[in-house]
């Protein structure tokens, strides 16, 4: 083995008969990639000569491996994948780096950023429009959905630094978020957000949502023109149907979801107090057997209220860019960020994919959701996910509901029956199930507009 030290930036390798000199020099730490431990790239330091000198003598065994991995300022693992190629072709052996994609984006590509850039613009100068800050993710996001082009955000933010299209984001209370629950059905939280989704719209739409705990995964979102009892219990419907039997439901204290009696008053007398009465709602769910917690305040609900700001963002810049002026438009807007928002998107809380988590949580067994029969004596879901309204029959065997009147045979007279109602928006049409002393009696077509359920 011969003699080697370093003087003035040369590498001197003294053997019996022969020096070989290689130039290297001394260059400033990089973390930027597995190429370098405290210098610039490899390429940038060494020639392919240089190299097929260092590693000829590493094959002829006088350099140690400790000697030439100071040299080189590489990993072991990096040293021995360019010894492997060196071994195989030592006449072509390189060391180049080839680019995979340019280094400079184009002129094309630089036009469609400002495009996206002026589009977010007028939305968020727009004092109509409920934007108020730009969301380069999702100039990023457009960019690949639109026109297939990939750039990166900080790309984006210069850009828009150059434009005058950026706002710095305001400084927040750091907030510590943790997941409560260790079971995907084992709380599910349930919500509404009435909101101007599309300013091109003429109306506000409500977009009732229900999350799992656990998995961050929306497992139900719709927009709907009215907010009505039945609206949700579709929303019941949906989930069970598909996933199961929850272990409890987490909601708030609107009407829908809570009686909630005021206090009383010398002008009032209230006959029945907080949580006496059972809303359609909720007698949907003892049916079903599942827990109901009603959260005591706004801010109890903001592991579901932090998916609505997402949303809003998104679904708000989509619906103006698109200028959608219709419920089922943006039904398409808003099932094309769901889907992202499961199976795309890492959350900020889990540090994983919404959908992965799920569907990992499911395959090893980890999971409260139960398997959803129709209890007896009840013969189909119709008669769980419905509404419910008590009727006395009178003298002529009919019922009245809402100055409707309705036969109802094979029922003794004055008896009391129990109208289990489906309707179907669809077709317009409402089936009317009549059950008697644990009995289905009866099944009748009725219009919805003359069963008046806008109070239900």
């Amino acid at each position: 083995m011969g003699k080697e030290w370093v003087r003035n930036g040369v590498l001197s390798i003294f053997f019996p008969g022969r020096q070989y000199d290689t130039i290297w020099s001394k260059m400033e730490p990089s973390t930027t990639g597995e190429d370098s431990i405290m210098g610039k790239q490899l390429h940038k330091r060494f020639s392919d000569e240089q190299m097929k000198v260092l590693l000829g003598r590493y094959c002829a065994e006088e350099i140690d491996l400790v000697h030439i991995l100071a040299v080189l300022e590489i990993k072991r693992r990096r040293f021995f994948l360019l010894l492997q190629d060196y071994r195989e072709d030592p006449t072509h052996f390189s060391i180049a780096y080839h680019r995979r994609q340019p280094g400079r984006i184009g002129k094309a590509v630089e036009l469609k950023i400002a495009g996206e850039l002026r589009a977010d613009k007028a939305l968020v100068m727009n004092p109509a429009i409920p934007v108020r800050r730009y969301n380069y993710t999702h100039i990023k996001d457009e960019l690949w959905r639109k026109h297939r082009q990939k750039v990166s955000v900080p790309t984006i933010i210069a850009r828009a630094k150059q434009q005058n299209c950026y706002l710095p984001r305001p400084e927040h209370k750091a907030h510590e978020r943790e997941v409560l629950t260790n079971y995907p059905g084992q709380l599910i939280q349930h919500d509404s957000s009435h909101h101007q989704w599309s300013p091109y719209a003429d109306m506000k739409w409500y977009l009732v949502t229900s999350l799992d705990d656990y998995s961050r995964m929306l497992l139900f979102a719709d927009f709907f023109e009215k907010e009505l009892s039945w609206h949700h219990i579709c929303a019941l419907e949906k989930v069970i149907l598909r996933f199961g039997l929850p272990l409890a439901y987490y909601v708030d204290s609107h009407s829908i979801f809570r009686f909630v009696q005021g206090r009383d008053s010398i002008w009032r007398k209230h006959y029945k107090v907080t949580d006496e009465a059972t809303p359609q709602w909720k007698q949907v769910l003892t049916d079903c057997n599942v827990k109901t917690i009603h959260a005591l305040s706004p801010q109890a609900k903001g592991k579901i209220e932090r998916p609505y700001g997402w949303l809003q963002d998104r679904v708000v810049r989509m619906c103006a860019r698109e200028q959608i002026t219709r419920i089922d438009q943006a039904r398409e807007v808003l099932n094309y960020q769901k889907d992202r928002y499961n199976n795309h998107q890492v959350h900020s809380t889990t540090g994983q994919v919404p959908g992965i988590r799920f569907d990992t949580a499911l395959k090893n067994q980890r999971s409260l959701f139960r398997p959803f029969h129709i209890p007896p004596p009840y013969q189909s879901s119709k008669d769980i996910f419905c509404l419910r309204a008590n009727r006395r029959v009178n003298g002529y065997r009919k019922i009245s509901f809402n100055a409707l009147e309705l036969k109802v045979p094979g029922v003794p007279l004055y008896a009391s029956v129990q109208l289990r109602i489906v309707p179907d928006s669809s077709s317009g049409m409402a089936e009317v199930r009549f059950w008697y002393n644990n009995q289905l009696v009866d099944i009748q077509q009725v219009k919805n507009d003359d069963l008046n359920l806008v109070h239900f």
